[in-house]
C-alpha cells in the first residue's frame, strides 16, 4: 500500500470540516449509491463503470450498495422526495464508515437529506485544472488560473425555513416564510471555512448583504472575524451582488469563499461558467462527524434522460472526490482526474462542452474512454511506486 493511501490518509478537506473532538467511524471501502432520476441513473452507472475498471486494473476493491428512489419520482410513489427507507439506507452506510454517491433528485430531496444527516456544509471545488477553460464563455485569460473553494452553509437560511399561508381580514392571501440562525451552528460552519482557508492560501472571503440584512450580516462578520483570528488567516467581506460580479471579472483572486445556503446555491452555479459547464461541476456535503455525501451541481435534466447525451464527468469527478476525501484512496482519485484530462486532450467531448473540431460522443462512450484511461494511469502509478 502506498503511503498516500488508506484510512490514515483521508482527505485534507474532510479533516478541516470534521469537529476536532468527534469520534469518526473508521473509513470502510463502502459506497452507497443513489441513482436518482432523470439522467441520474446514466451518470451514476458511468461513474461506477470507472470504479469497476480501476478495480480490474489493480485498484482497491470497494463494495457498492444501491439505495432506493429519491426526488420527484420518489414523491409520486411514496409521498416524500427523501423516503424513510432511503434515508435509513444512507444512515446505515455512513454508520459503517462508508460514503454516499448520489445522482440528481428533484423537489426537496437534497435539502431534506442535508437536514436528516446533519450535512452542515457543502464544498464546491472550482479549478481550471479540473475544468475545461476552453469551453467557458469567458475569456481564457480570466479563467485559466482559477483555483477556489466555495463553502456553502447547508442547514440555515430560506431553504431550511418554514412557510405558512393565511387570509387577512379582506380575504387577501398572505404567505409568511421564516428561518432561524443560531450562534453555535453558524460559528461551527465559519470555523470550518476558516480552517479550510488556513490549509490553502490563507484568505477567506465571506459573502454578506450588509444593507439588505444588516443584523444577520453583522453576525456573520463577528463570527467570521473570530474564526479568522483563531486560525491566523485574512478575511474580507463582500456583498452578494458584488460577489457575483467579481467572480466573473476576477475569479483568480479568490481562495475560499463562504456563503449562505441561498447565496451559495446561486454562486455555485455561476462558478460552473469558470470551468466550462454545469456538467463538470461537483461537490461534497459533510457532517461534523465526517459523514459525507457527494454529488454533481447540476440537475436531473429530464429533457435528455435516456438519450445518451448527458455529460458524466461531473459525477465521475464527484466519485474521485469521494475516494480521496472519505476513503483515503488517493491513487485511484488521482488516476480518475488524470484520465479526464487525458481524454480531453484527445479532443473527445460531450455536446455541452464541444467546440468546432472536437469529436462529440455520448455519455457511455465518454465514460468508457475515461475508465480505460484511468486504468492506464493507475497502472503507470503502480509501476512507478
Amino acid at each position: 500500500m502506498s503511503a498516500l493511501d488508506g484510512p490514515a490518509a483521508a482527505g485534507r478537506w474532510l479533516s478541516c470540516v470534521t469537529d476536532p473532538g468527534s469520534e469518526r467511524q473508521p473509513p470502510a471501502r463502502l459506497i452507497g449509491a443513489l441513482p436518482g432520476e432523470g439522467i441520474g441513473p446514466e451518470v451514476i452507472d458511468a461513474s461506477l463503470g470507472v470504479l469497476r475498471r480501476l478495480e480490474h486494473a489493480g485498484g482497491r476493491s470497494i463494495e457498492v450498495e444501491i439505495g432506493g428512489p429519491i426526488g420527484i419520482t420518489a414523491k409520486r410513489t411514496t409521498g416524500a422526495a427523501l423516503p424513510d427507507e432511503t434515508a435509513a439506507f444512507c444512515r446505515d452506510v455512513l454508520a459503517r464508515g462508508g460514503a454516499i454517491l448520489t445522482g440528481p433528485g428533484g423537489g426537496r430531496y437534497v435539502y431534506d437529506l442535508r437536514r436528516e444527516l446533519d450535512l452542515f456544509l457543502k464544498l464546491v471545488p472550482v479549478s481550471a485544472g479540473l475544468g475545461l477553460p476552453a469551453a467557458s464563455p469567458l475569456r481564457p485569460e480570466v479563467v485559466q488560473a482559477v483555483d477556489l473553494l466555495l463553502v456553502r452553509e447547508n442547514l440555515g437560511g430560506v431553504y431550511q425555513g418554514r412557510s405558512e399561508q393565511f387570509l387577512d381580514r379582506d380575504g387577501t392571501r398572505i404567505l409568511r416564510h421564516s428561518f432561524e440562525t443560531s450562534e453555535p451552528r453558524l460559528r461551527r460552519y465559519l470555523t470550518a471555512a476558516a480552517r479550510l482557508a488556513a490549509d490553502r492560501r490563507g484568505h477567506l472571503t465571506v459573502v454578506v448583504k450588509q444593507g439588505g440584512t444588516p443584523v444577520l450580516s453583522d453576525l456573520w462578520r463577528t463570527w467570521a472575524s473570530e474564526a479568522a483570528a483563531d486560525t491566523a488567516i485574512d478575511v474580507s467581506f463582500v456583498d452578494v451582488d458584488l460577489m457575483a460580479y467579481e467572480l466573473i471579472s476576477r475569479p483568480q483572486d479568490f481562495d475560499v469563499i463562504a456563503a449562505s445556503n441561498l447565496a451559495g446555491d446561486i454562486l455555485s452555479d455561476l462558478t460552473a461558467l469558470l470551468i466550462g459547464s454545469r456538467g463538470l461541476s461537483f461537490s461534497g456535503n459533510f457532517s461534523p462527524l465526517g459523514h459525507s455525501v457527494y454529488q454533481t451541481n447540476h440537475g436531473a435534466a429530464y429533457d435528455i434522460a435516456g438519450r445518451d447525451a448527458a455529460n458524466p464527468i461531473g459525477q465521475i469527478l464527484s466519485l474521485s472526490m469521494l475516494l480521496r476525501e472519505s476513503l483515503g484512496l488517493h491513487r485511484e482519485s488521482r488516476a480518475i482526474e488524470d484520465a479526464v484530462r487525458s481524454v480531453w486532450a484527445t479532443g473527445l467531448r460531450t455536446a455541452d462542452i464541444a467546440s468546432s473540431g472536437d469529436r462529440v460522443v455520448g455519455t457511455q462512450e465518454m465514460a468508457e474512454q475515461i475508465a480505460e484511461a484511468a486504468a492506464i494511469q493507475l497502472g503507470a502509478m503502480s509501476r512507478a511506486a
